[in-house]
């Protein structure tokens, strides 16, 4: 069975950057051909594909996203984290890290196509 779970701070300031860890177990990171993406979802909306990287370490990002994030991997750990630079209050969501076996979300830029979720955490962006 392959579990995700997120990990990192539950409150970041303006500004700062967002960090977070997704630790998975049950499963590598580099094996063939999975994608790692990470999901948010807001208070009041719908999911929000963010990016993903690949068994071999290419990395996807949405557009509306690209500029203030960046996702990298730690094989050895078997980890893959996220960094989401510059944020605001409208930063505030719950992120998700999840497993998507075929590339559909990295396609459609959606969370379609996950087979394995994490739990979430709670990130909250306030002073």
């Amino acid at each position: 069975q392959v579990e995700l779970q997120e990990s990192g701070p539950g409150l970041v300031k303006p500004s700062q950057t967002l960090s977070l860890t997704c630790t998975v177990s049950g499963g590598s990171i580099a094996a063939n051909y999975y994608y790692w993406s990470w999901i948010r979802q807001a208070p009041g909306k719908g999911p929000e594909w963010m990016g993903a990287i690949t068994w071999r370490g290419t990395t996807y990002y949405s557009p509306s996203l690209k500029s203030r994030t960046s996702i990298s991997r730690d094989t050895s750990k078997n980890q893959f984290t996220l960094q989401l630079s510059s944020v605001t209050p409208e930063d505030t969501a719950v992120y998700y890290c999840a497993r998507d076996g075929s590339g559909i979300a990295v396609a459609t830029m959606s969370r379609h196509g996950m087979d394995y979720w994490g739990k979430g955490t709670l990130v909250t962006v306030s002073s």
